[in-house]
């Protein structure tokens, strides 16, 4: 028996999220389903990151157990064959048989993306939020600052979530602001929130990034960040945005074959 960790990208618009849901087609269900079919038993991966529904990924990993003498570099080219257009793996190789992608530690990052113009434009429409008011990046940059560290992120988790602790840490938020081509907008930018931390609550990144839009619109003063934080309330703080702007970029550990903490 032997573990292999894989890379997986996915466009998430069509997915109830990638967790397993009774009747629901997720990602984690169609690679389990592929893989099964193609090493001709039961395979139940393990992810690292149980992304929501509608939300995009570049670099989720996911580690699955078999008896098969398939070798690892021929896995993401067998599998891709069977896998919808909308998932591919990325890469794949073979870790320690106690590597548990959820149970070491990480480094993970996403980017929320903003359309900012007058005009939504559909080939942008499934991976950013259309905002036809113009944003202030600068007050947005200055927001987005209060976050870095280690902080209690009650209020910036949906009360849904099942974590025991909400204390994260947050190495390093930044703020792009790109000119974006799109017919007949002279002025269209295209605003990337990138957020990076040992982990996030659930809607932790949708709810920072609501707020800093909020910010950017004038609604919340950037100064404003670290109370909302130390309130340790959801209602503190600002709204959570929508999930087709929100893509995982990708996780980063230390060394795969560390062994699963226990």
């Amino acid at each position: 028996m032997k573990r292999i960790m894989m890379t997986v990208a996915y466009d998430g618009t069509d997915y109830c999220g990638w967790q397993l849901q009774p009747g629901r087609i997720t990602v984690e269900g169609v690679i389990n389903e592929a893989l099964s079919q193609m090493l001709k038993e039961d395979i139940q991966v393990i992810g690292a990151s149980r992304t929501d529904a509608g939300v995009h990924s570049r670099g989720n990993v996911c580690v699955f157990d078999t008896s098969r003498s398939i070798a690892p570099e021929n896995v993401a080219r067998a599998l891709n064959a069977r896998l919808p257009d909308t998932v591919v793996i990325t890469g794949a190789h073979e870790v320690a048989p106690d590597f548990h992608p959820r149970k070491c530690d990480c480094v993970k990052t996403y980017e929320y993306r903003i359309l900012n113009c007058q005009v939504d434009d559909p080939m942008r429409t499934r991976y950013s939020l259309h905002v036809e008011r113009p944003l202030d990046v600068e007050k947005m940059k200055q927001a987005a600052a209060h976050f870095i560290g280690e902080h209690d992120f009650t209020s910036f988790c949906s009360p849904q979530t099942n974590a025991i602790s909400k204390i994260r840490t947050v190495y390093e938020t930044e703020i792009m602001c790109y000119n974006a081509s799109v017919s007949g907008i002279s002025d269209a930018r295209e605003i990337v929130i990138r957020v990076t931390g040992s982990g996030f609550l659930y809607n932790m990144v949708r709810i920072i990034a609501g707020t800093l839009i909020a910010v950017g619109q004038g609604r919340i003063s950037p100064d404003a960040i670290s109370a909302m934080i130390e309130a340790r309330d959801r209602r503190a703080a600002g709204p959570t945005a929508p999930a087709k702007g929100l893509t995982q970029v990708g996780i980063r550990y230390p060394s795969p074959d560390t062994p699963a903490k226990t």
